[in-house]
């Protein structure tokens, strides 16, 4: 269902494994791995039908995703997950309790608007194909001056969704739609980082907030000049709070 990375850091370092939004894939996470492969193992996960997993055509659950990458993984781990990998993120921690010891959520929410939304989205998608969303994708994912930021990683992205498998996307859509965790945020007793971008209209800063508040031993941070994609957006900003986080480095 999904496709993971073969780690890269120091042998003995812990495994952080790194999950992506819907539409993207492990590029997302590529200016920031790097800082993180100085102090741990990096493991990335693609999407089903996005990077390099294969496409699937049976319907799963935000749950499904987590059980793929708990099984897919193997071992005890840190995670962060953007969006829809923020989403499998708080489903680990729900379900597989102990595997992972510290999660960041980023740019994520308990439940992600109205599940007619996501169905309208699938359905788009089934007719139009996933070309038809880049146009919308490119403003909420990118805050005002990150595309020209960083415009070479901003295009590959867009163009990670344009690419993206047509039925798998809106699977993934309907996944969403099913995906309401808000009232089982308390019993996830781990170390939770919520991230927000500043500008970020999908999960904003007050849905990271909602994270925090839910869990047991959560904490929020806001990160300036980004909106959904803050890992591509703002990858020195987020990989020193997923680090401070990883380490258990107070505030």
């Amino acid at each position: 269902m999904i496709a993971l990375t073969a780690p890269v850091g120091p042998a003995d370092a812990p495994l952080v494994v790194l999950g992506p939004s819907l539409g993207t894939s492990t590029i997302l996470w590529e200016s920031v791995a790097p800082l993180l492969a100085a102090r741990f193992r990096v493991a990335l996960w693609d999407l089903p039908g996005h990077g390099a997993a294969k496409p699937v055509a049976e319907p799963f659950t935000v749950g499904d995703l987590a059980d793929a990458v708990a099984e897919a993984v193997g071992e005890p781990f840190l995670y962060a997950g953007v969006s829809l990998g923020g989403a499998t993120g708080l489903e680990l921690l729900l379900r597989h309790p102990g595997l992972v010891s510290r999660a960041a959520i980023v740019c994520a929410s308990p439940r992600f608007g109205e599940p007619q939304a996501w169905h309208d989205r699938a359905a788009q998608v089934r007719a139009q194909g996933t070309p038809v969303l880049v146009s919308g994708s490119a403003e909420r994912w990118f805050a005002p001056g990150s595309i020209a930021r960083v415009p070479v990683l901003s295009g590959r992205l867009l163009h990670a969704l344009s690419d993206a498998d047509d039925e798998s996307y809106a699977l993934c859509c309907e996944a969403l739609a099913q995906y309401d965790v808000a009232d089982r945020l308390g019993e996830i007793a781990v170390p939770v980082l919520a991230v927000a971008g500043a500008h970020d209209a999908v999960s904003p800063p007050a849905h990271a907030e909602a994270i925090a508040q839910g869990v047991q031993d959560g904490r929020s941070v806001v990160i300036p000049d980004a909106s959904h994609l803050a890992p591509a957006e703002q990858p020195a900003a987020v990989a020193e709070q997923l680090i401070r986080h990883f380490e258990g480095i107070a505030r």
